[in-house]
């Protein structure tokens, strides 16, 4: 990624029980983030929201939920970010529940590769 190019953050609102297939949602398109070599991708998890359905899920210590909002945020250039929602939105609009999608550009201060651990 360069650092002097319009850069844009992709946001992904979906369940954690999302699936595509026998795949996570939120895997599914963070490997694909991957494979098409965009800057990052990070998922985060949520402890309390709604969606379209207005049915609020939460998570609290005392009980055990499997369905809980999921915000996929994946950072790369403009051009790049939006060549791979293309490639992902069939999957999300082909999705039985709902989903909300965004996009927004991001001024990256600083881009710093690390060193993996071998």
């Amino acid at each position: 990624m360069k650092t002097n190019a319009p850069t844009a953050l992709l946001r992904i609102f979906i369940s954690s029980t999302d699936h595509i297939k026998q795949d996570l949602l939120s895997e599914s398109i963070v490997f694909s983030a991957k494979k098409e070599g965009l800057a990052g991708a990070t998922v985060l998890k949520g402890i309390l929201g709604y969606g379209t359905s207005s049915v609020i899920h939460s998570y609290k210590f005392w009980e055990v939920t499997d369905k809980l909002p999921i915000v996929i945020e994946i950072i790369d250039e403009e051009e790049k970010v939006r060549n791979f929602y293309e490639t992902i939105q069939p999957q999300l609009e082909s999705m039985r529940y709902g989903c909300l999608v965004t996009i927004e550009n991001v001024e990256v201060l600083l881009f710093k590769s690390g060193k993996s651990k071998k």
